[in-house]
C-alpha cells in the first residue's frame, strides 16, 4: 500500500490549511485532493478522470469531509466499505460538523475515526501530526488483496 493520503475536501481554504498543517508537522507524504464525492470515488475505483488508476496502489489513508457536493461524505464512506478493493482502507472523517448524528452515522458506516477540524491553526497542526503519526507510521495496514 502506498503512503499517499487522499484528502476529500471541497473548501479551498480548508484544503490549504490541511496540507499546510501536515507539512508543518513533518508529514511529507504525497497528498492527492478530491474536491467532491464523485472525484474521490473515481480516484479510488479507477473510473472517470482517474481511469487506469486501478493498477496503482490505494492511498494509505483517506481524510474525508462530510459536507461535499455531488455525493456527500457519508455516502462516499458507504461506497468505500461496500467495495471489496477499498473496504479495509483507513478512513478518517475530518470535518467541522459537530452534529452527534454525523458522528454516529460515520461510525455506523465504518469510519476508523472522527476528527473535528480545530479552529486554531496550531491545534490543527497538532491534530495533523497525531493523525499522520498514528495512521502512517504506527498503524499496521491490511495487506493488499486482503479486502476480497
Amino acid at each position: 500500500m502506498s503512503k499517499t493520503i487522499l484528502l476529500v475536501e471541497d473548501n479551498p481554504s480548508d484544503e490549504k490549511l490541511t496540507v499546510l498543517a501536515f507539512r508543518t508537522c513533518g508529514v511529507a507524504n504525497e497528498m492527492v485532493v478530491a474536491r467532491d464525492g464523485v472525484e474521490a470515488l473515481e480516484y479510488l475505483h479507477g473510473e472517470g478522470q482517474a481511469a487506469g488508476r486501478h493498477a496503482r496502489p490505494l492511498p494509505a489513508l483517506v481524510l474525508l469531509d462530510l459536507k461535499l457536493p455531488r455525493i456527500d461524505g457519508l455516502e462516499v464512506l458507504r461506497r468505500i466499505r461496500a467495495n471489496d478493493r477499498t473496504k479495509l482502507l483507513p478512513v478518517v472523517i475530518l470535518t467541522s460538523s459537530k452534529e452527534e448524528e454525523d458522528v454516529i452515522r460515520g461510525y455506523n458506516l465504518g469510519a476508523n475515526a472522527y476528527v473535528r477540524k480545530p479552529v486554531e491553526f496550531t491545534e490543527f497542526a497538532e491534530a495533523a501530526k497525531a493523525l499522520g503519526f498514528f495512521w502512517l507510521l504506527l498503524n499496521e495496514a491490511a495487506p493488499p488483496g486482503m479486502g476480497g
